[in-house]
């Protein structure tokens, strides 16, 4: 029997409510996860990270200092969950960083993504190889650069005799459609998931985010106010598509609220949680109406009155959460399994994307490779 081999792979999504990280063995092609942990970020970081990923203004210094401090925070999360699991430093193959979103623009006439969070920070600080910038090659090949995920939920959730969609909700959510052949034919980002849900909470509230959707379930949905918010372009648009909170913004929020100022925050809440339920059925509807179960992942899948909903209006289809399915992956670690999963593909110099998703023209071996630092003498 062959070695298993052991990858981290560490993920921050849009919501920023911490990296999280995932110990995975591979032995064959069947990931499983040894390990997880989730390092919240420092508050003053955090900060400045949201501000940057809201307006998109900041000087190049003050860049420079986030994508370092960034590096540090990935790298303590990467050696805390080696410790935790008794890993020493060369038991681990690399570490995928994903790295944190601050801006995504496929729409542009150059279109570009950027991620931080120094890889040669995290190198040095962990001694281990890092896999990160995953996104821009698929760009530089006409896609959008996202999802990724797609290519794993490929290789761990395919079932031979049932149509599925893989539904991921965090601060933006997107679907992976995958039939029943085993290959996938489409995914896409549907619109915000948790992110305009847990801003709202947070400026009416003070709490983080609505915990299980307690506050959204007893307000009521203004029709007006969700056919507005669905009458944005994004909604209409054609796959491929991807988006982020660049775009689903705070900024865009209010500008919406001002058509609808008297409305109660509650009620607001409800609305909110309706758009992005309604944006995942539509997308459903019209791109995956074969669909007979959809596998929910990320934060959004413990929000029970979002899945309650989905269930209600999908049915027939069964919705249930990733770990109910034969690869028994918790919910919670789905992305971040996908980054080491995507570094595996790296560095064994196969592609990470998939062209029927992203747009790109070919597949390409995604990411940069930044080694381990060098013994000394």
């Amino acid at each position: 029997m062959s070695h298993s081999e052991y990858f981290i792979g560490l993920m921050s999504g849009t919501s920023m409510d911490g990296i999280d990280a995932a110990l995975v063995a591979f032995q064959g092609e069947r990931p499983q996860l040894i390990h997880s942990l989730s390092h919240p970020w420092p508050e003053a970081l955090k900060t400045g990270l949201m501000q940057l990923a809201g307006n998109g203004v900041i000087n190049l210094q003050e860049l420079g200092q986030l994508d370092i401090r960034c590096g540090e925070q990935f790298a303590i999360a990467a050696c805390r969950l080696m410790e935790e699991a008794g890993m020493t430093k060369g038991s681990i193959r690399a570490i995928g960083s994903h790295g944190q979103t601050v801006c995504h623009h496929p729409h542009h006439p150059a279109p570009f993504s950027l991620q931080i969070g120094d890889p040669n920070t995290i190198a040095e600080q962990t001694g281990t190889t890092v896999v990160t910038d995953f996104r821009r090659r698929d760009m530089a090949a006409g896609g959008q650069g996202a999802p990724l995920v797609p290519a794993f939920h490929q290789t761990v959730f395919a079932h031979p005799q049932r149509n599925r969609v893989i539904l991921n909700i965090g601060g933006i959510a997107n679907i992976t459609i995958l039939p029943a052949n085993g290959k996938v034919r489409g995914g896409f980002d549907t619109g915000p998931g948790n992110c305009l849900m847990d801003r709202w909470t947070q400026e009416n509230t003070g709490r983080c985010f609505d915990r299980n959707g307690d506050w959204a379930r007893n307000g009521k949905v203004q029709e007006p106010l969700l056919q507005h918010f669905l009458n944005d372009e994004y909604f209409s648009l054609a796959p491929p598509k991807s988006t982020g909170t660049e775009y689903f913004s705070w900024n865009w929020l209010r500008q919406k609220l001002r058509d609808h100022p008297k409305l109660a925050a509650q009620d607001i809440q409800a609305t909110l949680l309706q758009l992005t339920c309604d944006a995942i059925l539509h997308a459903i509807q019209q791109w995956a109406p074969d669909t007979e179960e959809v596998l929910v992942c990320g934060g959004g899948a413990h929000n029970n009155t979002l899945t309650d909903a989905l269930s209600q209006q999908l049915h027939p289809v069964l919705v249930t959460p990733t770990n109910h399915s034969a690869a028994a992956i918790d919910p919670d670690w789905v992305e971040a399994m996908a980054f080491a999963w995507l570094a595996r593909q790296t560095l064994r110099g196969e592609p990470g994307n998939i062209p029927a998703v992203t747009g790109a023209s070919h597949p390409v071996i995604a990411g940069g490779i930044y080694p381990a630092p060098l013994l000394r003498p």
